[in-house]
């Protein structure tokens, strides 16, 4: 790869001419016309990481997930780096593994590559999350959780899961199992269950437990078996998609047929929901257009613009073939 010292050679200029001018530095419009001949010969692609650590104002955005292998997170970064590249802005992404202390670890680290902003989608924001954002002191936005002292984008996980319990109690079920997460992480885990809860909490004759299990497909099927065997409902409600695919493995594994048997409801739209065989009845939450949104409100906030303290997403339900009307 060629190097800035042989460009400068080659236009004859020096090298911290050449390092002035890729960092959008004062260059005098003849010295500016040899360089960029030279680049332009040679296709020199300059080394974005390494300007921005010299750089006052960098061209990094770093995103902080909490998993990889999350369809939630990996869409919503798609959306996220679609757009900032359209804004010249280039994304770092570091993964936090479901661990909040290395979800600190990771905010501290982005900051010190001197990134422009920052945008986390957490599970849970805490005292360290907040100690964190103050000293850093550079732009945040928070994706999926809401907090009133932070600039956030959410999903309504709370009124989707309303709006989905109201549909179940119209296709007449009684004897609900709510399949969830841990209810530290705010949104999957306490939201969502509290809004269900509101939905059929005034019902009269309606008989519903809930449960926990963790986000991964294997554990929720092995949930689902027990909640089958212990309680027998007329439908799981599942707090993710993937819980769901667990759930429809489970029904399948004890010869129970879904929707005839069992119906089964899951959260977040996935792709694969729409391929299931029966195809899913799930709420829909746009996370592609929620990286895109994040990415522009986080440039707004690295340029000094206002913006809303909170933007709040749409959603939809996709009734499917999965839930049986009771009759």
């Amino acid at each position: 790869m060629i190097t800035i010292a042989e460009i400068a050679k080659m236009a004859g200029v020096a090298k911290s001419t050449v390092s002035r001018y890729l960092n959008d530095g004062s260059v005098s419009p003849v010295t500016k016309l040899k360089i960029e001949r030279v680049i332009q010969k040679t296709e020199y692609v300059p080394n974005s990481f390494a300007q921005s650590l010299k750089a006052k104002v960098t061209n990094l955005v770093g995103v902080v997930v909490p998993r990889l292998d999350s369809y939630a997170a990996s869409k919503t970064m798609i959306g996220i780096d679609q757009q900032l590249r359209e804004l010249n802005l280039k994304m770092v992404v570091a993964n936090s593994g479901l661990s909040v202390e290395r979800e600190i670890e990771n905010i501290y680290s982005l900051a010190k590559q001197k990134v422009a902003g920052l945008i986390v989608l957490p599970t849970v924001i805490t005292k360290a999350h907040l100690e964190a954002f103050y000293k850093i002191d550079i732009p945040v936005l928070i994706v999926g959780q809401k907090h009133e002292n932070l600039y956030c984008l959410v999903h309504p996980d709370e009124q989707a899961a309303f709006e989905l319990g109201k549909y179940v109690i119209s296709k007449g079920h009684k004897k609900i199992a709510f399949l969830g997460v841990a209810e530290r992480d705010v949104a999957a885990g306490f939201k969502r269950k509290e809004g269900f809860k509101k939905a059929v909490g005034k019902e009269n004759d309606i008989h519903i437990r809930f449960y926990e299990t963790t986000f991964d497909t294997e554990d929720a099927r092995n949930a689902a078996k027990n909640i089958i065997s212990d309680f027998a409902p007329s439908i799981i409600v599942c707090a993710t998609d993937n819980i769901a695919l667990g759930a429809m493995k489970a029904a399948y594994d004890n010869g129970i047929k879904v929707p005839t048997d069992l119906s089964i409801t899951g959260f977040g739209g996935y792709s694969i929901s729409e391929y299931m065989s029966p195809g899913l009845t799930t709420v829909k939450f746009h996370y592609q257009l929620a990286g895109q949104m994040a990415a522009q409100n986080i440039h707004h906030l690295i340029n000094h613009k206002e913006i809303k303290k909170c933007t709040t997403l749409k959603f939809e339900i996709f009734k499917r073939e999965s839930v049986d009307k009771i009759k």
